[in-house]
């Protein structure tokens, strides 16, 4: 279910949905299929903070993996780079808040990508 007027984009990995966006943010619901993954990625034009609403994930920053799960929160700084895993049965759902100067999908540096995407 999409609340009214909010985005939806549906990827290999999962989907997300735009919730809000300015001048000075975008904030996105993102979920994460069981057993993909996104692409190792960074942004050179916005900061990104992520809070976990449902499951569990391996995330992936800057060369350190750590667990992330329900309630929990990670900072992604500007040119970070940056993956999500699930590794889980169930679908791994984050808020993701996005802060900078520019908030366009081709802000998205892929270094590594399942699906063959640049």
């Amino acid at each position: 279910m999409t609340q009214e007027g909010a985005r939806e984009d549906h990827r290999p990995w999962g989907w997300y949905q735009v919730l809000a966006e300015g001048s000075s943010h975008k904030i996105k619901r993102i979920t994460v299929y069981p057993g993909k993954r996104l692409s190792l990625q960074r942004h050179q034009l916005r900061d990104e903070h992520w809070f976990v609403l449902e499951g569990e994930a391996v995330v992936t920053r800057n060369g350190e993996e750590m667990a992330l799960s329900k309630g929990q929160s990670l900072d992604i700084p500007q040119g970070s780079l940056h993956r999500i895993f699930n590794p889980g049965k169930g679908d791994f759902v984050i808020l993701e808040i996005q802060t900078g100067t520019y908030f366009g999908e081709d802000d998205i540096e892929r270094i590594e990508d399942d699906f063959g995407r640049r």
